[in-house]
């Protein structure tokens, strides 16, 4: 008769299992030209394509300060994922927009995430994964994209 795993062994293995998933992610995203995408850049772009248009805003969403959501923009600009305009309703305010390049990390990452999911379920078996997933969904909150990762695991 076996016995349960120690407690501490589901959150290794579920981190584990992210690890996986977007180590291979990153690797393929540099096969197909963006090697210079890091997770933390992944999380920032999803922030900001779902309307954290500002350091304000998307600091609140990744669950950081202004000042190290302002360092994530000054970096993505720099690797040409988005740029600063003027927003129209208020020339006061700068807004960040994905660029074309960051809009294109984005599609290749959902591919890939589509087909890591497939080589998955080819692993495990569809019927299996369907239900790790349902489970997860049962023990997680509801909103996939509540991107306070990053701050949870203390900043950049």
């Amino acid at each position: 008769m076996s016995s349960d795993p120690p407690g501490f062994e589901l959150p290794l293995r579920l981190f584990l299992g992210f690890r996986v998933l977007i180590d291979e992610l990153h690797a393929e995203l540099a096969r197909q030209g963006h090697p210079d995408m890091r997770p933390m850049h992944g999380f920032a772009l999803q922030a900001i394509m779902r309307g954290g248009d500002t350091a304000v805003e998307l600091g609140r969403t990744m669950g950081v300060s202004k000042q190290a959501a302002g360092k994530t923009i000054e970096t993505l600009e720099r690797l040409g994922y988005v740029e600063r305009t003027v927003d129209p309703r208020d020339t006061r305010r700068k807004i960040v927009r994905l660029t074309a390049r960051g809009a294109d990390s984005l599609e290749r990452s959902a591919r890939i995430f589509d087909d890591l999911r497939r080589r998955w379920a080819d692993e495990i078996g569809e019927e299996r994964l369907r239900a790790l997933e349902a489970d997860l969904r049962k023990v997680t909150p509801p909103d996939v994209f509540r991107l306070d990762v990053p701050g949870w695991f203390g900043g950049q």
